[in-house]
């Protein structure tokens, strides 16, 4: 359905009346109520409004007795300058780090200025008219219930725009979640959110880390609000004014063409996602496969370490699904090929793969190095590289120019090379080049269709994995990417946080090794933690950090469990380091041996089980766009608490993973109601103290909870011909619903092959209804929790003693078919 622009009058317009805010700018949703009375006026869209105050030169936004955010009189404010100039970026991240190494460039002339009257336009938009009579015009459009769309353009006459701000004001007290991947706090506020990748020497790795920056954020009473804008922007939250959000757009030579901005409405903050897929586009599922656990090491020697390591994964019973081989493999980067001394038949590798269960990607890079020669040759020969290249951010070459359509074409089809021999995935690496400079000093870049390193640091991001999303299967893939933009989510299944530290350490925590120089860390599992849960409301919803970590690895054993225990209750668990050690090789410097092995184990087929419960929540994604791993903060607002720490995995499933050195026990804030711990059945709520021994990840499960898995002895999701490799792609196999009785209320869930599960108290007994979907037919294996032992137990109605009552739970099997389950 196209915007529509529709004007709404309370009483007759008098030409040329000079409003605070026109009521035409206002556009209604369905059902429409306006109502007027005086200067003011109300437009009611389903729960949702808009209230227009004229005298107090506001618009407020939200539903009726709670407003969410407002508008006032100083939210549109342009920045002039006495002239562009070409050597600066107009990067606004530099006009407000206060924590800068550098001397930043100010604009000439820069004056801020905020509108000093708003008049009513006849086609129903707002005029602003700035000081010397400047105008901008200000349109608001809505084609669905709880979306308002702006669009902010000034006119080209007068002194030239270098930015555009917007001033929101939200409540004093909520967090601010989303703006993309962060290390430091799922809790924006009283922070800086650049939206793009800039120089940061303070850091090991000399940049802020911002590889997947979104410019959507989250209000936790329940709105959003999404800059639809490809140029240097920043986010200052709540700095000034507990209230206020500030956000700015280098706008410069392209002022002109204004400012779109989104504000999202709804009655849950977890909610606020899907209007943004909405503007934007869904994610892209990867296949099932890739869901994992995934295990790798971060340099293969050759085809009979990677077929050993697939003979040993198997041998030692680790659940994985995929492995995929980084560099180096190929002749050169650049050359689509496999070194053929020591990958001599890539084809017989790949299969062996397969039969084992393991499906296969490659590492990969946007690079023609000079010891690809003839590709290099060709490259160079054809123009292929940008007209204008700025400083380089890897080893290799420029980056290949990929607005050049020949070029694209060219490279997609030395891709398909690999994906022809079977290769069904790739980890996208680097390609991050097009940063904006540094200190407000251009960088500067052209490519071939016309652009500049202004929008193409976005834009270059998106065709990188656009190109290869292209030739990977409709129907499920594996793209692990290191970067992301807005809407990219479109082609990238899998983001992956870069280069995180192999410990405990906090982002920009000072670190002194023994023997060693000092630095301040990019950050360890604190920060990948952090990561995961920022991701998933701001559109990327499946992240999978390299468990253990990558920089100054090997992890030691502690950090080496409590990495997997947590990555094991995520959206995808991938496994390897820097040091390419995995699970079963132990050395003096990991510290690991057979315990740890067996424990990982453990948590990589808990992980696996977990498949049927995590990938329902993806398959509703495009429905519902709740984040599958939920910060406790914004999938419970109303507790005020927002840690960094804890999370929800889907709706039933609470997970506090340990993320500091030596601790052993920690605080959990439990949301309203009972909560069973996973392990030992027993009962919690609100704040408690649980213990957390090294071999225990704290996990629990909502009172009402459902949580569908697999059977014990699974090994892959992917297809095998080895008879003893359990594979749920050739046999889903036995469901086995875990369920957490409620006393007060029934649930329901279903699963994602259309099984539903029902759960409930009837006359004091816990009952539970199976009824199998297309998937889950071979039968039902029940797991009620239980708070004592049962008096009686039944099965379709008739009692039975063919049940387990141990460690608080009833156990009974049940063959293929509908079923019920009562416990008394």
């Amino acid at each position: 359905m196209r915007p529509r622009r529709l004007s709404i009058h309370a009483r007759p317009r008098v030409a040329g009346a000079r409003l605070a805010f026109g009521r035409g700018a206002l556009l209604a949703l369905f059902p429409l109520v306006a109502c007027g009375g005086g200067d003011d006026l109300t437009v009611e869209a389903g729960p949702y409004r808009a209230e227009v105050s004229v005298e107090d030169r506001t618009i407020v936004l939200g539903s009726e007795g709670a407003p969410r955010v407002r508008l006032e009189a100083d939210a549109f404010v342009l920045g002039f300058v006495d002239r562009l100039e070409e050597d600066l970026s107009y990067d606004p991240f530099w006009l407000v780090n206060d924590d800068a190494l550098f001397d930043p460039t100010e604009p000439p002339g820069l004056r801020w200025r905020s509108p000093r009257e708003m008049i009513e336009a006849d086609d129903g938009t707002i005029d602003l008219v700035f000081e010397g009579g400047r105008q901008a015009s200000l349109a608001i459009t809505t084609d669905r219930a709880g979306q308002f769309a702006f669009h902010l353009v000034p006119d080209a006459s007068g002194a030239p725009i270098a930015f555009m701000r917007l001033r929101v004001r939200g409540d004093s007290e909520e967090a601010f979640y989303g703006l993309g991947e962060q290390l430091d706090a799922v809790d924006s506020r009283g922070k800086i959110r650049p939206m793009q990748l800039e120089a940061d020497l303070s850091l090991e790795s000399a940049s802020n880390e911002a590889h997947v920056p979104v410019p959507l954020l989250i209000g936790t009473t329940g709105w959003g609000l999404f800059v639809e804008s490809r140029r240097f922007g920043v986010f200052d939250v709540a700095r000034e004014a507990d209230d206020l959000v500030e956000i700015t757009y280098g706008t410069a030579e392209a002022s002109a063409e204004g400012l779109r901005f989104h504000v999202f409405l709804a009655e849950h903050p977890l909610d606020i996602t899907k209007h943004y897929y909405d503007v934007t586009s869904p994610p892209l599922l990867p296949a099932e496969w890739a869901y994992g656990p995934l295990i790798w090491r971060d340099e293969n020697d050759d085809q009979a370490e990677v077929e050993d390591d697939i003979r040993l994964i198997r041998e030692h019973d680790l659940a994985t699904s995929g492995i995929w081989i980084d560099r180096p493999y190929a002749t050169a980067v650049g050359v689509f090929d496999f070194e053929p001394t020591n990958y001599p038949d890539p084809a017989a590798m790949i299969r062996t793969a397969h039969a084992a269960g393991l499906r296969v990607a490659l590492w990969h890079v946007p690079y023609v190095s000079n010891d690809a020669t003839d590709n290099r040759a060709k490259v160079e020969a054809e123009g292929w590289f940008p007209p204008t290249v700025g400083v380089r951010l890897n080893n290799w070459s420029p980056l290949l120019d990929l607005t050049n359509a020949d070029a694209y074409a060219w490279w997609q089809g030395n891709v398909r090379t690999y994906t022809d021999l079977g290769i069904e995935g790739f980890k996208l690496d680097y390609a991050e080049d097009v940063i904006p400079g540094v200190g407000g000093a251009r960088t500067a870049w052209a490519f071939a269709d016309g652009s500049d390193e202004r929008t193409m640091h976005d834009v270059y991001t998106r065709l990188y994995h656009r190109l290869y999303a292209e030739t990977l299967p409709a129907d499920g893939a594996f793209l692990l990417c290191r970067a992301g933009r807005w809407g990219d989510q479109a082609n990238v299944s899998v983001i992956w946080p870069g280069d995180l530290d192999a410990d405990f350490s906090l982002h920009r925590e000072r670190v002194e090794p023994e023997g060693d120089s000092a630095y301040n860390a990019v950050g360890g599992l604190p920060a990948s933690v952090i990561m995961g849960l920022t991701l998933g409301p701001s559109g990327f919803p499946f992240y999978g950090a390299d468990t253990g970590g990558y920089r100054h690895s090997p992890p030691d054993e502690e950090t080496y469990i409590r990495w997997f225990q947590q990555t094991a209750l995520s959206a995808v668990m991938q496994v390897g380091d820097s040091s390419s050690q995995p699970p079963w090789v132990f050395t003096p410097e990991n510290g690991r041996d057979e315990e740890t092995l067996a424990l990982y184990r453990d948590y990589a087929r808990l992980h696996m089980r977990l498949f049927p419960y995590v990938w329902s929540y993806a398959r509703r994604l495009a429905d519902d766009g709740r984040a599958i791993l939920r910060p406790l903060g914004l999938a419970h607002p109303e507790l005020g608490v927002h840690p960094s720490d804890t999370y929800l995995l889907g709706d039933h499933l609470l997970v506090a993973p340990v993320v500091t050195r030596g601790q052993r026990a920690r605080e959990v804030v439990f949301p309203a109601g009972r909560w069973y711990g996973w392990w030992d059945a027993a009962t919690h709520d609100g704040t408690e103290m649980v213990d957390a021994p090294l071999e225990t990840l704290p996990l629990f499960i909502r009172a009402g909870g459902i949580v569908p898995m697999l059977r014990d002895d699974i090994d892959t999701l992917a297809p095998t011909t080895l008879p003893d490799v359990e594979s749920y792609a050739d046999d889903p196999g036995v469901l086995t619903v875990v369920v957490a009785p409620n006393d007060s209320e029934s649930t329901e869930y279903k699963v994602f092959d259309g099984t539903t599960i029902a759960s409930r108290l009837d006359q004091g007994d816990h009952v539970v209804d199976v009824t199998p979907g297309e998937r889950f037919t071979a039968g039902v294996a029940f797991e009620l929790f239980v708070e004592g032992a049962p008096t009686e137990v039944l099965l379709d109605g008739a009692a039975t003693t063919d049940f387990v009552y141990e460690g608080g739970r009833v156990r009974v099997a049940a063959g293929p078919g509908a079923h019920q389950l009562r416990v008394r």
